[in-house]
């Protein structure tokens, strides 16, 4: 019965971690093909003017509406031109049309491991598609204006380290927009403004909306196939994720006070934060696989001459949980562990600073991996004698078995005299794997989640720790592609610590128990190489700990053969 409990409760952990996988973290959808134009950014709609507002603001205030945004730019007078920020950390190309980013690369992330991959380009879209930081202010057509660009080189001062570009651009309205981006040479913030001057001799009123808009719910990394990737925003109701299911209602609208709306990979975030308040609303809308947010600000009346300025503080980069903490405005929030956040982020500072002595992840990981067990050996080293204990009274147990076969209850009575009066707890060599699970669990999240493991080597044929480890011998094996060798090890460890820990189990369940090693081979065949490291290495210290206890000699030996 006791056996039946461990194996049981073993089972069902694991069934917990493959439902998970399988059933709460979808996989990559395939990339879609856009069959028609898939920029329509969907805002919520602007109050209605007021009956008593004067006959001008309500004939010149045209206001925005969601249905507006799905006009498509007018042909440019002249071709746009383009200018190319090049900063420590990234290469941005900023366009005429629109004043919007065209590219966004990435200098220290590569798209691939290989070391001729280029690097991480944060934009995917595509002309026809829109691209982010477009703005608007109570006409739909200014997103698409051609600016002009006021700066002709980018030049870093030497003293801030910042360089300034300027857009300027006239809208058919006879609205001035100017837009300036301020780029520091060491960092991913960046700060936007817009400032909105009228020019057209009336009232005007309308609500300044800036698109990030046409970015796809698919991977930017092989390493993402299990984790969410979309839009999300934190509020004072705390962080979320918006999945692409939840757009079959219709588009989605937020109301209040926003810190940051942004598009997330697994490790890389196109975010905004609004620096002017209050910001009303954000949109959200999917079409196909392609998701438009919209950060609006209330409604807004400029007299003639006037102008009103909105700023924006941008990060585009990497969702490395040290350098948003430093960025502020909550952006350190985006990095999410979910229920095992309490568990996980402690882990990862440990695994950072293991790193920062000896520069591998692997070493860094195998270090954790012993203080975890140092932690544990106490409940371990119970647990396993409590295992040992029970093995011991086997006997005693099929005798009582067999001598209260009809009475169920007596039988359960002296079960219970006989662990009392040898001081055995049945459940006592289960503990220490259901312990171990929550940080089983954290330790996955961390390695498929934290940027840092990302293309992180450990050594021979371990080039990345958050993708399975495979030792390609020069042809491909069926659906693995190269050979697992550390899983297989992984798998092997199992085998010999299983056969090394005691059991009271039959024969019959003693033989269904020699299949786990090769149930979970098989399950962790494409886990994270840096969570089978862990897995390995945790086996390893099981066995030592299980060698030291079987050399034990134990007093209770004569008692209880």
């Amino acid at each position: 019965m006791d056996m039946r409990r461990a194996f049981l409760a073993i089972t069902l952990s694991f069934i917990i971690l493959l439902g998970y996988q399988y059933l709460f973290v979808p996989p990559a959808p395939p990339p879609a093909t856009p069959t028609a134009p898939t920029d329509q950014a969907v805002a919520p709609v602007a109050p209605s003017l007021s009956s008593e507002q004067p006959a001008a603001v309500a004939d010149s205030a045209p206001l925005i509406t969601p249905g507006a945004a799905t006009e498509r730019p007018a042909e440019p007078l002249r071709p746009a031109k383009e200018i190319t920020v090049d900063t420590d950390l990234f290469t941005a190309t900023i366009s005429e049309q629109g004043g919007t980013f065209t590219s966004f690369v990435l200098k220290h992330y590569r798209e691939e491991l290989d070391e001729d991959s280029v690097g991480v380009d944060l934009l995917k879209s595509v002309s026809n598609q829109g691209l982010p930081l477009a703005f608007s202010w109570g006409n739909a057509l200014a997103r698409d204006n051609l600016y002009t660009l006021q700066t002709e080189k980018v030049e870093f001062d030497t003293a801030t380290g910042k360089a300034t570009i300027v857009l300027q651009a006239i809208t058919p309205t006879g609205l001035e927009i100017v837009k300036r981006y301020i780029f520091v040479k060491d960092n991913y913030l960046i700060d936007h403004s817009v400032t909105v001057i009228n020019r057209s001799g009336q009232v005007l009123q309308g609500m300044g909306t800036l698109h990030q808009q046409s970015l796809p719910f698919v991977k930017l990394t092989k390493a993402g196939n299990w984790l969410f990737r979309g839009p999300a925003y934190f509020n004072s109701t705390g962080l979320h994720e918006v999945k692409l299911k939840e757009f079959e209602d219709g588009p989605q609208t937020v109301s209040g006070d926003i810190d940051w709306v942004a598009y997330e990979d697994t490790y890389f975030m196109n975010g905004i934060v609004p620096a002017s308040k209050p910001v009303s609303a954000i949109g959200m809308n999917a079409a196909g696989e392609l998701v438009s947010i919209d950060l609006q600000s209330s409604l807004d009346t400029l007299a003639p001459n006037t102008e009103k300025e909105y700023r924006y503080q941008l990060f585009y980069g990497p969702k490395k949980l040290s350098l948003l903490k430093e960025s502020g405005a909550n952006l350190a929030k985006i990095v999410n562990f979910g229920w095992f956040d309490v568990i996980a982020k402690p882990m990862l500072y440990l695994l950072n600073w293991f790193y920062g002595l000896f520069s591998n992840y692997g070493v860094a990981i195998i270090l954790v991996t012993v203080i975890l067990k140092a932690l544990f050996w106490p409940i371990t080293q119970k647990g396993l004698k409590s295992m040992k204990n029970m093995q011991k009274l086997q006997p005693k147990m099929v005798k009582i078995k067999e001598k209260y076969k009809n009475d169920p209850t007596r039988m359960n009575q002296e079960m219970m005299n006989l662990y009392k009066t040898y001081k055995v707890n049945p459940l006592g060599g289960c503990l220490p794997m259901i312990l171990q699970i929550p940080v089983f669990f954290a330790l996955y999240k961390v390695l498929l989640q934290s940027i840092e493991l990302r293309h992180a080597p450990f050594m021979l044929w371990i080039n990345d720790l958050s993708a399975p480890d495979r030792l390609y011998l020069g042809f491909d094996l069926p659906y693995l592609g190269g050979l697992p060798v550390l899983t297989l090890l992984m798998g092997a460890s199992m085998f010999l610590q299983q056969k090394m820990t005691p059991t009271t189990a039959d024969p019959t369940q003693a033989k269904i128990m020699l299949f786990l090693p090769v149930i979970f081979t098989v399950m962790f065949v494409n886990f994270a190489s840096g969570l089978v490291l862990y897995w390995f290495v945790n086996n390893l210290l099981s066995i030592l700990q299980q060698y030291l206890i079987n050399r034990q000699r134990k007093p209770a030996a004569a008692a209880t053969s």
